[in-house]
């Protein structure tokens, strides 16, 4: 739990922790988030290489970034689903499947991003 009396400087540096915890969090129990990064981790140079302005590089790669950021989103909102309970619930599943949209639309985004600057 944060340090709610935390201000200032302290109360960044308290917060660069928490974002490094649920980094390794998401690394250790989300297999797509691995997946994304190694993913992430090829079509960076890729991008500096294939993309013949600065901003056809920054579109590739944020593109990419993207997926990252919506599929931390989709963990997150799994996990307080799973927090709350494991049987079947209605709800409980629309979120989930909703989450599992944002992140298949982030994908179709970096894949079309991909394909109209490279072809």
């Amino acid at each position: 739990m944060a340090n709610q009396n935390a201000k200032g400087f302290k109360r960044l540096v308290n917060a660069c922790y928490f974002s490094v915890a649920g980094f390794k969090a998401t690394w250790e129990h989300e297999e797509a988030f691995r997946q994304e990064v190694i993913l992430f981790v090829i079509t960076t140079p890729l991008a500096i290489w294939l993309g013949e302005t600065n901003i056809e590089k920054l579109l590739l790669i944020g593109s990419m970034v993207l997926v990252l950021l919506v599929e931390l989103l989709n963990s997150a909102v799994e996990a307080v689903v799973d927090r709350v309970g494991f049987e079947h619930h209605e709800l409980s599943g629309r979120a989930k499947d909703i989450g599992s949209a944002a992140v298949m639309m982030s994908l179709a985004w970096a894949a079309v991003t991909w394909a109209l600057i490279l072809f």
